[in-house]
């Protein structure tokens, strides 16, 4: 009998042990978040604004007093935020996690988010935003979206 698929959902309720601070990296204690804890600092931008992979980076590492934050798990799991939140579309839930927000250093839009650069590029026209073509492999981005970031103020 095959084994059934998690949902996105799942998987960003799933904790397997984390938060996790690993002591001994050469550029100090490193952070490996759980999937919620990214989820709510995405949740926490506006309509209309944006941040970075690097700024929820940056916020996990403040929070949780370590040097850095894992660039691979805070990848992955922004993106399973983005598909647990499709999921919660899908199933008629209100105010899902606002993923397309989610930008990177550069501007550039995320091809693995569902739907790719396309959706992503749509849901940020909603709200405002310009958004330049990709030019050769490189994917498009928000013009002018340092003007957009928002810095990701958590309220106790």
């Amino acid at each position: 009998m095959a084994k059934r698929r998690k949902t996105a959902r799942e998987k960003l309720e799933e904790a397997k042990g984390l938060p996790k601070i690993v002591m001994d990296t050469p550029k100090g204690a490193m952070l490996v978040p759980r999937p919620l804890d990214v989820d709510s600092l995405i949740r926490k931008v506006e309509r209309g604004k944006l941040v970075t992979v690097d700024q929820i980076r940056e916020r996990l590492a403040r929070d949780f007093r370590v040097d850095w934050t894992c660039p691979m798990t805070t990848g992955i799991f922004i993106r399973v935020a983005a598909e647990a939140a499709e999921e919660d579309l899908r199933e008629g839930r209100r105010q899902p996690s606002p993923y397309w927000r989610v930008i990177k250093t550069d501007g550039s839009l995320n091809e693995k988010f569902p739907g790719g650069t396309d959706h992503q590029a749509a849901r940020l026209i909603e709200e405002g935003h310009i958004i330049e073509p990709g030019k050769g492999k490189k994917p498009p981005r928000v013009k002018d979206f340092e003007k957009s970031l928002q810095e990701i103020i958590v309220v106790p």
